[in-house]
C-alpha cells in the first residue's frame, strides 16, 4: 500500500471545527485518528469539535491530559479520545484498553508519536503546523496522511468540496 497526503489550509478555529464536523459522520467503529503537532497546535480544539458532533447526548469534553483516556458514548460507536503527552510506558495503553479499542471503537489520539509499536497501521494521520506569519496566528496547515483505501474513498468529498 502507498502512502497518500493531502494539505488543508485552515484559516481560523472555526475552519478547523468544520472540518473536524464534517470528517465525523464518515467515521466508523474501528477507524483511528492520529493527532500530532505542537502544543497550541489545535489538536484539542480538532478533537473537541469531532467528538461533539459525535455524542448521542451534548456535554463537556475535557482534554484527557491528566487521565491519559476519556470514553464516550457516540451516535454509531463508543469515542475514545488519548491525550498520551504525559505517557510514561505503552504498557499503561494496554492496561487502559485503548488497544482493543483500536479494532472497536472510534479512536482519536493526541501525540501519537508515544504508541511506538503500537501504532495502528491504517489510521488517518493529521498534523497540524501552526502558521507563524504576521496576521495568520489562527491559521493552520493541516497535513493528512493515510495508507488505507478506505480512507481515499471517504475523504474524497469532504476535501474537495
Amino acid at each position: 500500500m502507498s502512502v497518500c497526503s493531502t494539505l488543508v489550509h485552515l484559516d481560523s478555529p472555526d475552519a478547523t471545527c468544520a472540518l473536524a464536523q464534517g470528517l465525523a459522520p464518515l467515521l466508523r467503529a474501528g477507524d483511528t485518528l492520529l493527532l500530532s503537532g505542537g502544543v497550541g497546535a489545535g489538536k484539542t480544539h480538532f478533537a473537541r469539535c469531532l467528538i461533539q458532533s459525535l455524542l448521542i447526548t451534548p456535554e463537556d469534553v475535557p482534554s484527557p491530559t491528566y487521565t491519559l483516556v476519556q470514553t464516550y458514548e457516540g451516535r454509531t460507536a463508543d469515542i475514545w479520545h488519548a491525550d498520551l503527552y504525559r505517557l510514561n510506558d505503552t504498557m499503561d495503553l494496554i492496561e487502559l484498553g485503548l488497544t482493543e479499542a483500536f479494532s472497536q471503537a472510534i479512536c482519536v489520539v493526541e501525540w501519537p508519536d508515544r504508541l511506538g509499536d503500537l501504532t495502528p497501521a491504517d489510521a488517518l494521520l493529521l498534523d497540524f503546523e501552526p502558521r507563524t506569519e504576521p496576521g495568520a496566528e489562527d491559521h493552520r496547515l493541516l497535513r493528512i496522511d493515510w495508507q488505507n483505501d478506505r480512507w481515499g474513498q471517504r475523504l474524497k468529498g469532504l476535501l474537495n468540496d
